[in-house]
């Protein structure tokens, strides 16, 4: 495969797994909108409030109906619980507040540690839980994954030449392929096809790149941020299903290019 700029390193792993696991409910009929699950961030924000909502409810469902046991333990237990539980709640709606104008407003208020690559993780892991009940899984993650970029974008990171790594999988569209290959190219960014996570984590463990671009699919670019973005920094472009998943997906390349480019030192 050629393109008429330098060529990237491409190396590409196999594996015997089955690939697109996180789609075995599919039925073989068009994915809606041709496979584009975009979605305004939003549809994210509300369906995180609700999440925190709901895991408030659960932990004040399970003191009140444990109460009785606990005050048998120690009389002042349920209400040191439920004092507890009252600050975890003050402290969650702070700083989802505090996410929120860090997103909207012109500033980022908290570190990365606190927002993009720490807590906002575990919130938008378990909104994708809660998302699935209403069918509205992939919008919302693609939601949620838009947020979290524009976030990491906004820190204005940058790597040396060699640092950076891009991670694709083998269902990308001759197209596509080609125009990865034709960017890596001209930043002399290594390019590697990991067809699943844990061969992803090894590349990574293996090259020690200090910044990663990764291609893939809403449900696959979930994982992958949660195993690897709270230790590393990573941008997630997700991609088009226009033939269904896993098979001939398509992506931005103009946002792929600037990301590259914006991650390369001068």
């Amino acid at each position: 495969m050629t393109t008429d700029a330098p060529r990237a390193q491409l190396i590409h792993i196999e594996t015997d797994r089955r690939l697109g696991h996180e789609w075995d409910e599919w039925d073989g009929r068009p994915l809606p909108k041709n496979g584009d699950f975009s979605a305004p961030p939003g549809l994210f924000f509300r369906f995180a409030a609700l999440t925190m909502t709901l895991g408030l409810a659960l932990g004040a469902a399970l003191i009140y109906v444990l109460s009785p046991r606990l005050g048998a333990l120690w009389s002042g237990l349920p209400g040191f619980l439920w004092f507890g539980l009252g600050a975890v709640g003050v402290a969650s709606w702070i700083w989802f507040g505090l996410l929120l104008l860090s997103f909207y407003g012109s500033v980022l208020v908290l570190p990365e540690g606190w927002l993009e690559r720490g807590p906002y993780l575990r919130l938008m892991n378990l909104t994708s839980y809660v998302s699935r009940a209403f069918g509205k899984r992939d919008w919302v993650e693609h939601a949620a994954i838009d947020v979290y970029n524009a976030l990491a974008e906004r820190r204005g990171r940058t790597v040396g030449k060699g640092e950076l790594l891009v991670l694709i999988p083998r269902c990308l569209s001759k197209q596509a392929l080609d125009g990865v290959l034709a960017i890596a190219g001209r930043y002399d960014v290594p390019v590697f096809v990991a067809t699943r996570g844990q061969l992803a984590r090894r590349v990574i463990r293996e090259r020690r790149p200090r910044a990663v671009v990764a291609v893939a699919c809403e449900r696959d670019m979930m994982t992958g941020l949660r195993d690897v973005a709270g230790r590393l920094p990573v941008l997630g472009l997700t991609m088009r299903l226009p033939n269904g998943p896993c098979r001939d997906a398509v992506l931005d390349l103009d946002v792929m290019e600037r990301w590259v480019k914006g991650w390369i030192r001068a």
